[in-house]
C-alpha cells in the first residue's frame, strides 16, 4: 500500500479518535476542537476543488462561508422568534432542521459562486483574485449594515437546530455529524476528482488551449466547479455558525478567505486530504500556541513560509515522500 494512502487512512482516522478519546477523558472541550477542526476542514475541502482541481485562487470564499452561516442563522432566528421570514405572496417560515438548514445553505451559496463566478471567471490571475476578493468584501460590508439580523454586533442562536434522531447539544453527537459530512464531502471530492470531468477540469488547468482543440470550454469547466466548491464552503459555514450558535459578519471578512487558504496549503494544494491535514494543524497550534501568545499568529506564519519555500506540497507531500504533481 502506498505510504500516501496509509497517511490519508491516518489522517481520516484522527479526528475520530481524538473526539472518541476526550469523550473518555470528559473532555468536551477537546471534541468540540475536534469537530471544528472537522468543519474548517470541510470549507478546505470546498476550496480545494476550485484551487487544486481548477487552478483557481480564490481570495473570496469567505462570501460562501458566510452566506451559509447567514442561511442557518437567519432561517433558526426565524423559527426561535416564532416570525415568518415571507408573509406574502408565500409564507416562509424559519426552521430549526439541520438538514432543512443545509439544502439552503448550498442553494444560497451555489447561487452566489454561479453569480460571482460568472464574472470573475472572464478574468485570470491577479485580475481573477481581486475580483474575488471584492465579492467578499462587499457582502462582508452589507452584513455590517443590516440592522435586521445583528449588523455588526452578528446574530445569537439560543438553541442549536437539530437532527432527526440525535441530540446536536451533545458535544460528540453534534461531532458524528459533523465529521460525517466531511467524509461524504471526501469521498465526493475523491470521485470528482477521478472523473471525466475532474481530468478535463485539471487539463484545463494545465493547458486551456489545448482542451479547447478538442471541443471542451475551460470557461464552463471553472464555472462549475466554482459553483461545487462555494456549495460545499457554504455547507460549511452552516455547520460553523451552528457550531457556534451565532453568526457574525466576521464569517464574511478577508481573513476567513485566507485561513481557509492556509489549510489548503498546509496541508498540500491539490492533495484530497490536505484540508484536513491543514485544519488539524491550524486548530492545535491555535489550541497551544494560542495559550502561550496571543501573537501565535507570527509562529503559524513562519510554518506557512517554509511550507511554501521548501515543501510546496504540503504535510502530506512533505510526509509521503513526493510532492503533488501539478502546481
Amino acid at each position: 500500500m502506498r505510504r500516501e494512502t496509509l497517511l490519508n487512512i491516518a489522517l481520516f482516522a484522527l479526528l475520530p479518535v481524538t473526539a472518541l478519546a476526550a469523550l473518555l477523558l470528559d473532555e468536551p472541550f477537546i471534541i468540540t476542537l475536534a469537530t471544528k477542526a472537522a468543519i474548517l476542514a470541510l470549507a478546505g475541502v470546498g476550496l480545494n476543488i476550485a484551487l487544486g482541481l481548477g487552478g483557481l485562487v480564490s481570495l473570496g470564499h469567505a462570501a460562501f462561508f458566510g452566506l451559509g452561516g447567514y442561511a442557518m442563522g437567519i432561517l433558526a432566528a426565524h423559527a426561535q422568534s416564532y416570525t415568518p421570514l415571507l408573509e406574502s405572496p408565500f409564507l416562509i417560515e424559519g426552521t430549526k432542521s439541520m438538514p432543512v438548514i443545509w439544502l439552503v445553505a448550498i442553494i444560497v451559496s451555489a447561487l452566489a459562486a454561479l453569480a460571482i463566478g460568472a464574472l470573475s471567471l472572464r478574468t485570470s490571475g491577479v485580475y481573477f483574485i481581486m475580483i474575488t476578493l471584492a465579492f467578499g468584501q462587499m457582502l462582508f460590508y452589507f452584513a455590517i449594515s443590516w440592522p435586521a439580523y445583528g449588523g455588526e454586533d452578528g446574530l445569537s442562536i439560543y438553541v442549536r437546530n437539530g437532527f432527526p434522531g440525535l441530540n446536536t447539544l451533545d458535544p460528540i453527537q453534534f461531532f458524528a455529524i459533523a465529521f460525517a459530512v466531511l467524509a461524504l464531502a471526501l469521498f465526493l471530492a475523491g470521485r470528482l476528482a477521478k472523473s471525466p470531468f475532474g481530468l478535463a477540469l485539471s487539463a484545463a488547468r494545465q493547458n486551456p488551449e489545448r482542451v479547447e482543440t478538442v471541443g471542451l470550454a475551460p470557461y464552463r469547466l471553472r464555472l462549475v466547479a466554482f459553483v461545487i466548491s462555494g456549495a460545499v464552503t457554504g455547507l460549511a459555514g452552516a455547520l460553523f455558525a451552528d457550531l457556534n450558535r451565532f453568526v457574525s459578519p466576521v464569517m464574511f471578512s478577508w481573513q476567513t478567505s485566507g485561513e481557509i487558504m492556509i489549510f489548503v496549503i498546509l496541508g498540500g494544494v491539490g492533495r484530497l486530504y490536505g484540508p484536513v491535514a491543514g485544519a488539524a494543524l491550524f486548530i492545535l497550534l491555535e489550541h497551544v500556541l494560542g495559550g502561550l501568545s496571543e501573537y501565535w499568529h507570527v509562529y503559524l506564519g513562519l510554518l506557512l513560509l517554509l511550507v511554501v519555500l521548501f515543501a510546496r506540497g504540503g504535510l502530506i507531500g512533505t510526509l509521503a515522500g513526493r510532492e503533488v504533481a501539478h502546481d
